[in-house]
């Protein structure tokens, strides 16, 4: 085989890879409903396995760079694959919540914090000059084509055959991924062979704490506060540390110098709010399209379609004709159309019968995202030269993901809080429970808050007095939109404090372009 057509096929299975990561989330959100019934779990249960995934990408990304090059990109990017196929296939075969949780949140983000810089390395090292920028560009392409299309693909494939043979598809193209390493040319690390434990825990302990502590709140758990005291303070003190070593001459898990820039520091504040923002938006919407509309997998990922379509467009669109346009303009206007976006569909949650209320907000929502999008990876990395882009990159990344984590987590929480107080209070004023009813009411949601469909509802109440059972329903209905209208402001102060980020941003020069934003991965 020649060496352009190896270079071709590696190039195709490198996009297969970043598909599979970006498509794998996608497909667990609209699956929620269904998921919970085959499982017999709870929509809190499937929200944070989501969050926890994200989670573990985003704590242990940096660190995975930085084992990447002991052990050999190569290998990593095998090992990496191999705990993606290891959590596909446990989603293909699982029983219960905590295998989804062990191998598919834990073991699969750890396969995603191993393949995301192993995967760039290797570009690097398989490719050279413009064969390289386009193989960059069909990862990219990948990547976008699976976050618009992965909610209609998940959607229909768990609606006509099964969410579990989605993870199924999954494993597959992992496997025909493997099977071509033989193409991959190692790309050896020629730096100081070393980790900075410290560094390293502190940036664990410091994110894992802050969301962990919410995901704990919204079980209903005990050392919330500490739990969350612990990751602030590490976060805090990565920071000290970083500079601290770096002036003693030590090695350190990323170079401190990258945060030197105010125009990077900017950028990873905007990337952070954006995926804060997302990660609240794609846990809300498809949990109101599954359980208050009670929508299928497929309906539930064609009303996500003009949130995930029109932000696949606009990036599109504004990446190639963004002009002579101020980068930091476009990056307002796009947190100015998600601000609109949310004001305007926060509105329509009691009221809408359908997903069609939902189709204006969410081309105004995906628009802004888009907008988001095709700017702060540049913005964010143009900058920096191309000896720290690797590391920049990786912290650009591993904001990126511990932003949708932190928005998965916070947005599920509030719901769950939200209808928790609510509904306890709509229940101790009725008129028509009994006391002892408004009890039961009142301590089955102190440990165990839930959103459930009216006909779930339905079927757990039908030993009760049908004047009972038509009370819970309407506390039910009514006490639902308002959890979810309150999860909602996560992505809508997210937005509020983007434009607050975009107005720093304008009173900075425009970053010069290095080229070297145009060569990174998972920005």
């Amino acid at each position: 085989m020649s060496e352009a057509r190896k270079g071709n096929r590696l190039a195709i299975l490198l996009a297969m890879a970043m598909f599979v990561l970006v498509v794998d989330t996608s497909l667990m959100n609209v699956s929620i409903s269904q998921v919970v019934v085959d499982l017999d779990t709870t929509v809190s249960g499937v929200q944070s396995a989501i969050a926890l995934e994200a989670l573990v990408s985003a704590a242990f990304i940096l660190i995975g760079s930085k084992v990447a090059d002991l052990i050999g990109r190569k290998r990593a990017y095998a090992i990496g694959l191999i705990c993606y196929a290891i959590g596909a296939i446990a989603m293909t075969l699982s029983r219960d919540l905590t295998a989804i949780i062990v191998f598919w949140a834990i073991v699969g983000g750890l396969g995603a914090s191993l393949l995301l810089p192993s995967m760039q390395a290797l570009i690097h090292g398989n490719f050279r000059d413009d064969e390289q920028r386009r193989v960059y560009a069909l990862v990219g392409a990948a990547a976008a084509i699976a976050a618009a299309v992965g909610p209609l693909l998940g959607g229909a494939i768990t609606t006509f055959l099964s969410w579990r043979v989605g993870f199924l598809l999954e494993a597959v193209m992992i496997a025909v991924v493997l099977a071509g390493l033989g193409l991959v040319r190692d790309a050896k690390y020629t730096g100081p062979r070393g980790i900075d434990l410290v560094g390293a825990i502190l940036s664990v302990v410091g994110m894992g704490g802050t969301v962990l502590g919410i995901l704990v709140w919204q079980e209903g758990g005990d050392s919330v506060a500490i739990l969350m005291g612990i990751g602030v303070a590490s976060l805090l003190g990565l920071g000290v540390w970083l500079f601290r070593a770096k002036a003693a001459g030590r090695l350190t898990l990323i170079d401190p110098e990258v945060l030197r820039s105010a125009g990077f520091r900017l950028g990873i504040s905007g990337q952070l709010l954006q995926q804060i923002a997302l990660g609240g938006s794609m846990i809300v919407l498809p949990i109101y399209f599954q359980i208050v509309l009670e929508y299928d997998a497929l309906r539930a990922g064609l009303s996500l379609a003009p949130l995930s379509l029109s932000m696949f467009g606009a990036s599109l669109l504004m990446s190639k004709r963004g002009g002579s346009r101020r980068p930091s303009s476009i990056i307002g206007a796009g947190y100015l159309l998600m601000l609109v976006g949310m004001a305007v569909l926060i509105p329509f949650v009691p009221r809408a019968g359908s997903g069609w209320a939902f189709v204006i907000p969410l081309v105004i929502t995906g628009t802004g995202l888009g907008l988001l999008v095709s700017q702060l990876n540049n913005y964010t990395l143009s900058p920096v030269d191309e000896q720290r882009v690797s590391e920049a990159a990786g912290v650009n990344s591993a904001g990126g993901s511990f932003g949708l984590s932190f928005g998965l987590a916070l947005a599920g929480a509030l719901m769950l809080a939200t209808l928790s107080v609510t509904f306890t209070s709509m229940a101790n004023d009725s008129h028509v429970l009994p006391p002892e009813v408004q009890g039961q009411v009142a301590d089955a949601l102190e440990t165990d808050a839930e959103l459930v469909t009216n006909t779930n509802l339905d079927a757990l109440l039908e030993d009760e007095p049908p004047e009972i059972q038509a009370e819970i329903i309407r506390i039910n209905t009514e006490a639902r939109p308002l959890a979810l209208q309150i999860a909602l402001v996560v992505p809508l102060l997210s937005a509020a404090l983007g434009l607050v980020v975009a107005a720093r941003m304008r009173r900075l020069p425009d970053p010069v372009a290095s080229g070297a934003a145009d060569s990174v991965l998972g920005g």
